[in-house]
């Protein structure tokens, strides 16, 4: 059986992608282990996983060059400083947005575009993460990044959820994306829950569920070829 190869993981809610990293690297006795694009701890859905190193170096075309899905659920109303709900409340508002402001604003954010990454990110900053310098309130910016949102399609509006499937490119924030439609809905709005659907052409689908991943077993995961 392979000792080397992919496996597509469906990540659980509270962990982060470093830590199925981990939990792998024990289970599997490989240290040589990445991932093909980081997903927050609160976020779930579809990992690519490299074991070896021959695997490792190939991530980077999945990290970068695919297209990316996801289902997101974003909650108007409030604004939060990480973007997501694990921030802290800056500013609540009551205006309650219509069905047809909500589908403009959508329609206005599809396309190529400039975005600016949450301060609370890993993005270095002379060689600090972001999130570690906002956490201490440090003053500093962020340099906007091109991004392409290739769709948004409205799944559901019960105010204040808003729920959506967006298709982007590689190094879409969401959490930005989310807060960025608040702030043209003149309303607030953060990212709520976060599932990561497909990377290129692989789904979550088919990935398989990280506790039926076990030391005797893991080899029957692994695929040669995604």
């Amino acid at each position: 059986m392979a000792t080397q190869g992919y496996l597509l993981i469906d990540k659980p809610k509270n962990l982060t992608s470093h830590d199925v990293i981990n939990i792998l690297r024990k289970i599997t006795g490989v240290k040589k282990i990445g991932h093909a694009g980081t997903l927050d701890p609160n976020a779930t859905g579809l990992l690519i996983i490299g074991i070896g190193r021959e695997f490792t170096k190939k991530l980077g075309y999945f990290a970068s060059q695919v297209s990316k899905e996801y289902e997101a659920e974003i909650i108007l109303g409030e604004t939060r400083d990480t973007f997501d709900a694990e921030g802290a409340v800056i500013r609540v508002n009551s205006l309650v947005p219509s069905l047809d402001q909500i589908k403009l604003v959508l329609e206005k954010k599809i396309g190529r575009q400039k975005q600016i990454p949450p301060k609370f990110s890993a993005i270095k900053i002379q060689g600090r993460k972001a999130y570690e310098l906002a956490r201490k309130g440090e003053s500093f910016m962020l340099k906007p990044k091109d991004v392409v949102v290739h769709s948004i399609d409205l799944l559901d509006y019960n105010y204040p959820k808003l729920k959506l499937l967006l298709k982007v490119s590689s190094g879409t924030y969401i959490r930005s994306l989310a807060n960025d439609v608040g702030d043209m809905l003149s309303c607030g709005a953060y990212l709520n829950e976060l599932r990561r659907t497909k990377i290129g052409k692989y789904s979550v689908c088919e990935a398989d569920k990280l506790e039926n991943i076990k030391p005797e077993n893991w080899q029957r995961f692994v695929r040669l070829e995604i």
